[in-house]
């Protein structure tokens, strides 16, 4: 009697009970498959940083005593699909039950209720499906928590994730009888504070991007193949998470939303990679970092932990809830009935706007950027553009690193594009130029002028994009939102715009729209 036992590629728990201890009767199988690198066009960096975790991964649990089938992309024996190579290879080795842990995107786990379905029909096996032991919540957890409710408040669920695991808590009150600190979390990196640098590891990745291209495997982005720069082993993750602990930490709350053109990280984690393939536990990251904050609570204030907490056990698992909640419905959800393309200069940064510039650039160099870069500048962007919501998915699943679906999707066709027309957000995430220059300091040398709303300035320079774009939104989707009451101010000012004014406004809109590859 022989078990095989597949792991996902986000499935690098080493903490899982199933590597407890090594058996001869139970072998691993896992394997680099075109059927993940091409479901959609991924950055180079997120396929290497995948393949190169799972092969350290592989190499640990072999270490350890287990038995491992590992079929690399080029193996001439993978058939690149995970039902014809786990058929294939319980068929060779002679294997009596097949078993795996849940997966997190909803279309591997149609997929693997269908890979043990044939299994079972077809060799006549026993299969079995266990967690993947690495989320706070359940699937279905949120759910059951809004039960009858149109919409599911952020703020009710992390309150209910501090209690139940008892973080930051004082019996069942907040510790300092505030929740949440996030009004304290939006200030603008003042000119000479002192940002670390980011921790950065060298990995020589040649093989693998050397065997992406002799495979034809289609990326965006760059790399130094010499140079890998993200974590790939629970080892260099929990480097990581010390050196936020004490070097970032004591001051990530209060400039987690800001933005600016030294720094691509800021005071940022950039653990999202290292726990959504599962080599850190959300739990784990949080106790690290209060502790932190307890030994050293006199230099890192309450808000700085209180934000970091909230992204952790709140938004993260709250994002997953939702995809849980509402999938596989939620995937083709349009309701602001947006129809547009993506500018071409999304997969280069070529644009005169220094803010998308930025931010496109930034995340081709290291398939990352931070979660107000996502929301309010790239994301906003095609909000006011009108672009579909499958194209935005599509965009975002692909350039981050930290991207899969049951995190992406619910930040962008909800938080982001409000396609899901509300589940996510009370209210569009649009902006102009005034929330980018207060957040930034893109504006000041951008090639457009922050400051008009239409025509051009007396240097020469046009108005910003931004602006005539977010009056347009507005205008365009004046039934749905005008009795929005956390926007009802925007139609006040809408209304009260002087005619001719709007006019110009909404013309200047149309024409940034005809013209938007060359802004």
């Amino acid at each position: 009697m022989k078990t095989l036992r597949l792991i996902l590629g986000d499935q690098l728990n080493s903490q899982h009970s199933w590597f407890q201890e090594p058996r001869a009767d139970i072998v691993y199988a896992m394997m680099e498959v075109r059927q993940e690198t091409d479901y959609v066009q991924h950055h180079i960096q997120k396929v290497i940083g995948f393949f190169a975790a799972m092969r350290v991964f592989a190499g640990s649990l072999e270490a350890r005593g287990h038995t491992v089938f590992y079929l690399r992309l080029n193996d001439p024996e993978n058939a690149h699909s995970f039902q014809e190579n786990l058929h294939n290879i319980c068929k060779r080795e002679a294997i009596t039950r097949f078993e795996y842990q849940e997966p997190d995107e909803y279309r591997l786990d149609q997929d693997l209720k269908r890979c043990a379905e044939h299994l079972s029909a077809e060799l006549g096996m026993s299969c079995g499906v266990c967690n993947t032991e690495h989320f706070i919540t359940s699937r279905t957890e949120l759910a059951e928590l809004f039960q009858g409710k149109k919409t599911y408040l952020l703020e009710t669920f992390y309150r209910a994730m501090r209690r139940k695991h008892s973080i930051l808590m004082d019996g069942s009150e907040p510790h300092t009888g505030q929740w949440n600190y996030d009004a304290d979390n939006r200030k603008k990196l003042p000119r000479g504070q002192r940002v670390p640098a980011p921790l950065l590891f060298q990995h020589d990745v040649s093989e693998i991007a050397e065997m992406l291209q002799e495979c034809g495997v289609q990326t965006i982005g760059r790399v130094s193949p010499t140079k890998f720069e993200w974590c790939v082993s629970r080892e260099e993750a929990l480097e990581l998470l010390e050196y936020f602990a004490s070097e970032c930490l004591s001051q990530f709350g209060t400039y987690q939303d800001a933005m600016t053109l030294s720094s691509w990280s800021v005071f940022h984690a950039r653990l999202s990679f290292a726990m959504n393939v599962k080599m850190l536990h959300p739990l784990e990251v949080v106790r690290r970092c209060v502790e932190e904050w307890q030994a050293r609570h006199e230099e890192i204030s309450y808000a700085q932990i209180e934000g970091f907490v909230r992204q952790i056990i709140g938004w993260r698992e709250y994002m997953r809830g939702v995809y849980w909640a509402k999938m596989p419905d939620y995937a083709h959800l349009n309701a602001l009935q947006h129809t547009a393309p993506l500018p071409e200069w999304y997969w280069t940064g070529e644009t005169k706007m220094q803010c998308l510039h930025h931010a496109i650039t930034q995340s081709l160099d290291h398939a990352y950027a931070h979660h107000i870069q996502r929301l309010m500048l790239t994301g906003n962007f095609a909000l006011l553009l009108g672009a579909h919501p499958d194209a935005v998915d599509a965009w975002y699943l692909g350039i981050y690193i930290d991207a899969i679906e049951w995190v992406e999707i619910t930040n962008t066709r909800g938080m982001s594009q409000f396609a899901d027309g509300g589940i996510v957000g009370t209210k569009p995430y649009i902006s102009s130029a005034n929330y980018i220059d207060k957040m930034s300091d893109y504006c000041g040398t951008c090639a457009y002028d922050k400051s008009l709303r239409h025509g051009i300035n007396a240097e020469g320079k046009k108005a910003c994009p931004f602006n005539s774009l977010y009056w347009d939104f507005y205008a365009r989707h004046e039934e749905r939102f005008a009795k929005n009451p956390r926007v009802a101010v925007m139609y006040k000012t809408l209304n009260n715009m002087d005619e001719h004014e709007r006019k110009r406004v909404l013309e200047q809109a149309a024409a940034y729209k005809r013209d938007v590859e060359n802004l």
